[in-house]
């Protein structure tokens, strides 16, 4: 079963358990893949895809806690929080650290990287294989550490 199946079916079933909670939640995510598909003018996105934007919205959701932590919003924290778990449900497995280093030992040999000059090229690479199991940040942070240790 696709990602995007999986949720509409999970969808019906928040309706008929009245899970409004996780009813908003998977409404928000299909409503950011349909703006994602209308913005790159594609008629669908594949699982890959998919996952991206789900971890794009991990991400904000993340991001907007710190503001409200800050704001002593801790209602709003405790919403974020159970909603990130729910997105995060249909994310697979992250990489370890182990794993992210041999997919980026393999990317810098493909390409023949040298120096933290060709980071753009073994990201290009790296990226693809890592969406939506690895936070592109630390991706990046891996990478460039690699490269200049060479």
């Amino acid at each position: 079963m696709s990602l995007r199946e999986q949720l509409d079916e999970d969808l019906k079933s928040a309706m008929r358990a009245k899970d409004h909670a996780r009813l908003s939640v998977i409404r928000s995510i299909k409503a950011a893949i349909l703006a994602q598909e209308t913005r790159a003018e594609r008629v669908t996105l594949d699982d890959g895809e998919i996952l991206g934007v789900i971890a794009k919205e991990i991400k904000e959701r993340k991001d907007a806690n710190q503001e409200f932590e800050k704001g002593r919003r801790h209602d709003l924290v405790e919403k974020n929080l159970m909603e990130i778990d729910i997105l995060s449900s249909y994310l697979p497995e992250p990489f370890t650290e182990d794993e992210l280093k041999k997919i980026i030992d393999t990317a810098v040999q493909d390409t023949g990287s040298t120096s933290p000059k060709d980071m753009g090229k073994v990201m290009t690479l790296v990226n693809p294989q890592v969406r939506g199991r690895a936070e592109g940040r630390h991706v990046a942070e891996l990478v460039k550490a690699r490269l200049t240790t060479q």
